[in-house]
């Protein structure tokens, strides 16, 4: 089950990687580079994120600063976050880090 979620998760960002994001700087490579060491927790293969995952997401919000790379960061998180179990909302306050954007599914990232 967890090997099927990380291939779900390593497929969606590569599928991500792909699609042009607009006039946005960030891309979806950049946001799964970013994520990559959160895996284990967002699988459930670890209780809390690694100071190293807590250090990639730190990482977005430094990288994401104009509209446009908050909506393309965004959608990357959102489309990836789809397939991820629920704990991936709690990624930023488990790394005390506050987010423009809540991680779901359903978040619109127009606004």
């Amino acid at each position: 089950m967890k090997g099927g979620i990380i291939l779900v998760f390593v497929m969606l960002a590569m599928f991500q990687f792909m699609v042009m994001q607009g006039d946005a700087t960030v891309s979806c490579g950049q946001v799964r580079s970013s994520l990559a060491k959160c895996v284990p927790f967002l699988t459930g293969a670890q209780a809390v994120p690694t100071a190293d995952c807590c250090s990639g997401v730190s990482r977005l919000q430094t990288i994401a600063t104009t509209t446009a790379d908050k909506q393309a960061a965004c959608n990357c998180v959102k489309d990836t976050a789809a397939s991820m179990p629920s704990i991936a909302a709690s990624l930023p306050a488990e790394c005390n880090v506050q987010f423009n954007f809540p991680i779901s599914k359903n978040t619109d990232c127009k606004k």
